[in-house]
């Protein structure tokens, strides 16, 4: 008990410093004014906006829209994800133009690929625009139901959120306190799989200054398979206070609780899947993954003229991950599955920092010019307990397993604490050349100091140093005032690993760095009921981690990896009664110079396609209103085939699944819908685990029933 409330009392003398660090910056001392209005947020079934021509606050800090800036910016708007019901944060993010899945339980659940590049290395995920460093993948937030939009950046993005984003970015917008009367809203869904869903949300203003947001989801089902069973409960609230029309503070907590299901995947079987097994699962009966996240923030925005925007932010992350599990499975020449790697793992991870920027309007060399700058700074530690080497064996009947229990080995100790504190300035500017032609560019210095901590021989293992400057530079023509063409060039790093799981094997490589050169067009027309975009790229990254030809025991910082490709997107409302859209990828994606040791020996793997990337991914979204009240929809998502090893041997086939939905609007405040998820049982594998030969398997058909209610 008395450990319990030690890690208490410094929770909250963190977030008591958080909350009072802002009285030092300047903002606090604006002289008050009659409050703002803020917008209201309608939760109507309206058509989706065009995207394009809203204000992203991913793509830069200039408070752009996608149409203004000269890169892949993909939009998913609060309309888009009510009506297409994605169940979880991550399936409503694949339905951006080429992003996939790799989830599994040891990256969190939430690893993306994009661009021919995979993992939490190389697509950052950010939440209202802050970033967990470092870790294992973001386990916060899982559920959509207190989600306002998601951003997604496909290409470098170090300029604007440090390194690990050669791929791109994902911006996942909570909902916000707005103005206006106060709203409620109730959504109850039952569904196979013994599946129970329920969210609250309810927000509006307080008074003339204060307004509010509270969001409250619990979801549970077994996943139709054994040992299946997940369960979630999320609650997001937020305070915000308008002292002035120029100056307004956010006050943010959110807290979220996941039990995952506890499975590591299906094993190949002479080289083949077997998907008679896809209901079975092979962990052990006290198998255990579960994930608790916490946020506080504070937020100040201060607006002292027409022509500036001062924003700062203090924030506390927190997230507590235990694993329990048996999870590498094989086939044995007598026909029974074979468990090996009993791991119990438990990170205890946290962050704190603070981050400030400021925009100016103004002119240049009698030009429009607008430019930000900003710093942050963070600390961020993760401590790793485990009871490595993972030893254990057991032996299960593959298709009536018996569970049994978990084998501990080696015991359960505390091994390391890794630790980096961080440190960036950045800059963009946009200058218009004409009132149609506009030049923009980017910068960003990142500065950490990296400690590992030997808790088992209580000493430092190792400190290191990473430095690195992004930057970009990009060109925007209205060839017409709907019509625009752009090109990007950009520069970013990733880390060779996750900087706070690092090894002492990893410490001297230096960050990979990576360029690309992209070019586009982005387009609205029909009198703006219709938008699409087309980019083309060519992305190269560096100094992989690869084997030494001479040596295959060692490890060399020599490697290469390239992708090019093309994206597309179409949105378009064909009549008041029918909406499409459409997005797809083509790409290239190779290893250049990237070798792997294959029994004691040096194997060279160029040319090979990277692990876990689909060479083509397409997504289509059909909506009818046939009825005043009624709108049927589909979704069809198609993904390419994918190779599980790196010697491109181990083929995932392409799969291609199918979503159907009907909503009926009964009441003005009450509607109802019915969806159908993989609704022809599409048998596939998502992803391969960490074990090339065990694929972890995507779900079958099924269906869920929604009513929702609004007062």
């Amino acid at each position: 008990m008395s450990s319990i409330s030690a890690r208490t009392h410094r929770v909250l003398k963190r977030r008591a410093a958080i909350w009072t660090a802002l009285a030092f910056t300047p903002a606090l001392y604006a002289q008050p004014a009659p409050v703002a209005t803020l917008p209201s947020i309608s939760v109507s079934g309206d058509t989706p906006p065009l995207t394009l021509l809203e204000t992203a606050a991913t793509g830069t800090l200039l408070g752009l829209t996608p149409f203004e800036t000269p890169a892949s910016i993909e939009i998913i708007s609060n309309e888009q994800l009510r009506e297409r019901g994605a169940v979880t944060v991550t399936d409503a993010i694949i339905q951006a133009a080429g992003i996939t899945a790799m989830r599994h339980p040891g990256n969190g659940g939430s690893s993306l690929s994009a661009r021919g590049f995979t993992d939490s290395n190389s697509i950052a995920q950010l939440y209202d625009g802050v970033r967990q460093y470092g870790g294992v993948g973001q386990t916060f937030i899982y559920d959509p139901w207190a989600v306002d939009r998601i951003e997604v950046l496909r290409g470098p993005a170090s300029v604007l959120y440090g390194e690990g984003a050669i791929g791109g970015v994902v911006n996942v917008i909570p909902k916000k306190p707005t103005r206006g009367p106060i709203e409620n809203e109730i959504q109850a869904t039952v569904g196979t799989h013994d599946t129970q869903r329920l969210g609250i949300g309810s927000g509006g203003a307080l008074d003339e200054k204060w307004s509010y947001r509270l969001d409250v989801s619990g979801n549970h089902t077994d996943s139709g398979i054994s040992l299946g069973d997940s369960r979630d409960a999320a609650i997001t609230a937020a305070l915000r206070l308008d002292v002035s029309p120029e100056l307004n503070f956010t006050l943010t907590q959110a807290l979220a609780w996941q039990e995952p299901t506890r499975y590591f995947g299906t094993p190949l079987r002479d080289g083949t899947m077997d998907y008679g097994l896809r209901h079975q699962n092979y962990n052990v009966a006290d198998s255990k993954i579960i994930y608790r996240d916490s946020r506080s923030e504070l937020k100040a925005e201060w607006s002292p003229n027409a022509a500036t925007l001062v924003r700062s932010r203090v924030y506390y992350l927190g997230s507590d991950r235990d694993y329990r599990n048996a999870e590498n499975y094989a086939w044995t020449p007598a026909a029974m599955i074979e468990r090996t790697g009993y791991t119990d793992i438990r990170h205890d991870q946290e962050q704190t920092g603070m981050i400030t920027d400021a925009t100016f309007d103004g002119r240049l060399l009698g030009l429009a010019n607008k430019v930000a700058v900003g710093f942050e700074v963070n600390r961020s530690s993760l401590k790793h307990t485990n009871n490595s080497p993972y030893s254990g064996t057991s032996l299960v009947d593959p298709w009536e397993p018996d569970h049994g229990r978990f084998i501990n080995v080696a015991g359960t100790t505390p091994r390391y604490r890794n630790t980096a504190s961080q440190y960036a300035l950045f800059a963009e500017d946009r200058l218009m050349l004409t009132s149609r032609w506009s030049l923009l560019g980017g910068l960003r210095y990142d500065h950490i100091d990296l400690t590992r901590r030997d808790l088992v021989a209580g000493q430092t293992a190792y400190r290191t140093t990473f430095n690195n400057v992004g930057w970009r530079v990009g060109t925007v023509y209205d060839v017409l005032p709907t019509l625009s063409v752009y090109g990007q060039y950009a520069e970013a790093a990733d880390p060779v690993a996750s900087l706070l799981l690092l090894s002492p094997a990893n410490k001297n490589f230096d960050l990979s760095k990576g360029k690309q050169i992209e070019v586009g067009v982005k387009q609205t027309f029909w009198d703006n009921k219709g938008q699409w975009t087309l980019a083309a790229y060519h992305i190269q990254k560096d100094n992989l981690v690869t084997r030494d030809p001479n040596d295959p025991a060692l490890r060399i910082q020599v490697g290469e990896q390239s992708s090019r490709g093309v994206e597309a997107t179409l949105s378009v409302e064909l009549t008041p009664a029918w909406r499409v859209d459409l997005n797809a990828v083509a790409l290239r994606a190779r290893y250049d110079d990237f070798n792997e040791s294959v029994n004691g020996v040096s194997v060279s793997r160029n040319g090979n396609v990277p692990s876990d990337v689909p060479e083509r991914v397409a997504n289509a979204w059909v909506s009818w209103k046939f009825a005043p009240q009624w709108t049927a929809s589909a979704g069809v998502r198609y993904v390419g085939k994918r190779y599980a090893d790196s010697a491109n041997r181990i083929e995932m086939a392409g799969y291609t699944t199918t979503n159907l939905a009907l909503q009926w609007e009964a009441r003005r405040d009450l509607s109802l819908a019915l969806r159908a998820f993989n609704v022809f049982d599409r048998q596939y594998a998502e992803t391969a685990y960490y074990n090339q030969t065990q694929w972890l398997l995507g779900e079958g058909r099924r269906v869920e029933l929604s009513a929702n209610y609004r007062f």
